[in-house]
């Protein structure tokens, strides 16, 4: 059930067949290779929780591409807000959907620079006192099934790669360019901060240090078919995920418990 799909009227109904659960996919805007669209992500987590939702009812909340992509500026059609407004338009929206009743709120992350943040921001519900949980099924949800694995060719492959370029494929294929694909090794880590990495210390700059065109991979060997795969294979592995969280009883409860304990 797609939350802006439902009227006034039908919303009520929705929020019951959902069980109080609602999907918040959430993606970028950013340059993925010269082949793919920049909406990339978006597409990806909108399907995936339409087909994880029409397994395991839940309302979906709209494309919530607002988030983090700092690393992506330098390059055109990237939106990059402060990480200051990023966490409040989370926390408004989150509030907002449980407003309407809908108090069991899933994040499904369909961008890897997300990653921190989600998690985060999961953290910080422990702030303050609120009427609703937030859950993050990471990463039970993103390990892939032995047959779905299998089928790809590539072992580098992080952004606009062999997997992102077939889910596009198989959903979007008017928007890819294959003929516009490197035929090079554009797509290979350059390995400039090797010495930091090797040592596992972290910063910020390290994705544009390994990939400054945003091509982590090679999307030749991707095809529509692999593509539909994964979707079926990641949407049932979410419908499961979302019924775990319709079976929860106590996540709320503890929420509640910790709270009335806080001084």
């Amino acid at each position: 059930m797609r939350w802006e799909e439902l009227t006034g009227d039908q919303f009520p109904e929705a929020v019951r067949q959902s069980e109080q659960v609602c999907l918040l996919p959430l993606s970028c805007l950013e340059r993925h290779g010269h082949h793919l669209p920049i909406g990339t992500d978006m597409f990806i987590g909108r399907e995936l929780c339409h087909r994880a939702a029409l397994l395991e009812p839940a309302v979906v909340f709209p494309d919530f591409f607002f988030t983090q992509i700092l690393e992506a500026r330098h390059v055109p059609g990237t939106v990059g807000i402060e990480p200051e407004l990023i966490i409040r338009l989370l926390e408004n929206t989150c509030r907002e959907i449980a407003r309407n009743g809908l108090t069991k709120i899933v994040i499904v992350n369909a961008h890897g620079g997300n990653d921190a943040l989600i998690h985060y921001f999961a953290q910080i519900q422990l702030a303050s006192r609120r009427d609703y949980v937030v859950y993050v099924p990471q990463p039970s949800y993103q390990a892939e099934e032995p047959a779905t694995a299998a089928q790809w060719e590539t072992v580098i492959d992080d952004h606009a790669g062999e997997r992102e370029t077939s889910m596009i494929l198989a959903i979007r294929p008017e928007l890819v360019r294959l003929e516009s694909l490197p035929q090079d090794s554009e797509g290979m880590p350059l390995g400039r901060l090797k010495p930091l990495g090797d040592q596992n210390i972290y910063t910020g700059i390290w994705w544009y240090a390994d990939n400054p065109t945003h091509y982590n991979g090679d999307g030749r060997p991707a095809t529509a078919k692999k593509g539909e795969t994964w979707f079926a294979d990641r949407s049932r592995a979410l419908a499961t995920a979302i019924r775990t969280i319709k079976d929860d009883k106590d996540g709320r409860r503890l929420q509640d418990e910790f709270f009335g304990k806080t001084i």
